[in-house]
């Protein structure tokens, strides 16, 4: 699947996309392409300077969503805001946040399976029992002392 825009600004929808009964709306929200206003891409300069500065902003945010995977923080939501960033103007981030948002739809459809989510409840609810245990043997054995000295 290719789409792209022209120099004009013009949306180009693959026409693989477009079902025989979608409306003209519908296939303007589902259009591929800069979103970059009028008098952005009525010059080619200051179009190539506006996805040039939305890539580097978006190369920022999802550079602190990176920093922010193994530091506290929603990494991953940063992440997909610096995508949606990049997405206003690279038909290739709409394309990859389309595929995510399938995606999630289809894990969350899953997940609301009733088959699913009663093995989701009962292996959660071992998972915290065993957690209650360990828990009680731990006091039982050591008490309730923390491992570090606040004295000194």
């Amino acid at each position: 699947m290719h789409a792209e825009s022209d120099e004009r600004g013009d949306v180009v929808v693959p026409t693989a996309e477009r079902t025989a009964g979608e409306s003209k709306a519908e296939t303007a929200e589902r259009a591929l392409g800069s979103r970059a206003p009028g008098f952005i891409k009525s010059s080619k300069m200051l179009h190539v300077s506006w996805q040039v500065c939305v890539f580097v902003v978006g190369l920022a945010v999802v550079g602190v969503g990176v920093v922010m995977l193994p530091l506290p923080g929603p990494g991953w939501l940063v992440i997909f805001g610096g995508m949606a960033i990049w997405a206003t103007e690279f038909v290739w981030a709409q394309l990859v946040l389309r595929w995510t948002r399938r995606k999630v739809t289809e894990a969350a459809q899953k997940a609301l399976e009733p088959k699913v989510r009663r093995r989701n409840i009962i292996l959660t609810s071992v998972g915290l029992a065993i957690m209650a245990v360990l828990a009680g043997i731990y006091l039982w054995k050591f008490g309730f002392v923390m491992p570090w000295k606040i004295e000194q």
